[in-house]
């Protein structure tokens, strides 16, 4: 396979690791992604430990990426010494564009070493543990993409403990493989990632702005909408590195609605102690690269290209919207409750 890269990621010499993978992924190209249901401890570890250890038998990069709890159980059915990769779960899903950059620069590492075939297991964050939804629904189907050109077989288990209906629709339509306790089988209900993300629009919105905004603009200049997040921040407890975060993802917003969307452009902020909500509209369409935000790629005069990019590395959540007064950004600076 020749070098190439992945609309703007490293650039990787990449052989033809078919033949050298295993487990159900055995022939497969690229990123076998596949999810699995369970409903207890005991039925997670059945679906998980087999999953890690063929990978260890097999000599292949092994790594888990849980919160804690489930974190816990794989450490104790393996002991210490294991060769199992952790990565903290929390952590490493704070946020979809972050894990992306991260997992990418994994594998990169990992297939640079040899590696024919990598094994990551995790539980991806949703409103069944406290988290928004809609940008782990857009993580889900856009890794089918983004991860395509590493041997990665990557294992997205989730429970139904704690499972909505809607998610668990979502999670049948972006995963391509369905893992049970009978077997490894094809899903039916896979949708491919374009389709499912072109036109794709939030309708979760913070309760906050059922009040009156603390602030209001008309087609503001990028520094005034710096100077009232600034100030607002002063009266919240969020950290500098929160308010930071949601200054430079609201200007960068306000932005690229000025250059690439249609006036006029509004802004409204609202702020509690515990966190700060902005909205950037204008009058256009929206992005029209469906994964717009998740790499930091420029994608033509529509796209929102290095800016969009870092709004999403640095804001706790950012949704975009599809309206009658236009297209809204919005972005979120502490903890959005789902």
């Amino acid at each position: 396979m020749a070098p190439h890269s992945v609309r703007g990621g490293p650039e990787l010499n990449v052989t033809d690791t078919a033949d050298r993978r295993s487990g159900a992924a055995r022939g497969h190209q690229g990123f076998f992604h596949e999810t699995a249901f369970y409903g207890s401890d005991g039925e997670f570890l059945e679906i998980v430990v087999p999953f890690l250890a063929g990978g260890l038998e097999a000599g292949e990069p092994v790594v888990s990426v849980f919160s804690r709890h489930n974190q816990a159980l794989v450490r104790d059915a393996f002991g210490s010494g294991s060769g199992i990769r952790f990565v903290d779960g929390d952590l490493h899903y704070a946020r979809p564009a972050s894990a992306i950059h991260r997992n990418r620069r994994m594998m990169a590492d990992y297939v640079a070493a040899g590696a024919g075939q990598i094994r990551i297991a995790g539980d991806v964050p949703h409103p069944g543990v406290g988290v928004p939804w809609d940008w782990w629904a857009r993580y889900e189907a856009a890794v089918n993409r983004l991860y395509g050109d590493f041997p990665l077989w990557g294992l997205c288990p989730y429970d139904l403990r704690h499972l909505s209906d809607e998610v668990f629709d979502q999670v049948r339509s972006t995963h391509p493989f369905i893992a049970t306790g009978s077997g490894h089988f094809a899903n039916p209900g896979y949708v491919e990632p374009d389709e499912f993300l072109t036109g794709r629009n939030s309708a979760w919105r913070d309760e906050l702005e059922d009040g009156a905004p603390l602030a209001e603009f008309t087609d503001p200049l990028p520094g005034q909408v710096r100077e009232a997040l600034i100030a607002a921040g002063r009266t919240t407890e969020l950290s500098e590195t929160d308010i930071r975060g949601v200054v430079l993802g609201a200007s960068e917003a306000v932005t690229n609605a000025i250059k690439h969307g249609l006036p006029p452009v509004g802004v409204r902020i609202w702020r509690s102690p515990h966190r700060i909500v902005v909205t950037v509209t204008d009058s256009g369409p929206g992005w029209r690269d469906p994964y717009a935000g998740l790499l930091p790629a420029l994608s033509g005069p529509a796209g929102g290209g290095l800016g969009l990019w870092l709004a999403h590395q640095m804001c706790n959540y950012v949704t975009f919207e599809r309206g009658r007064e236009g297209f809204t950004i919005r972005l979120i600076a502490g903890r959005a409750e789902p």
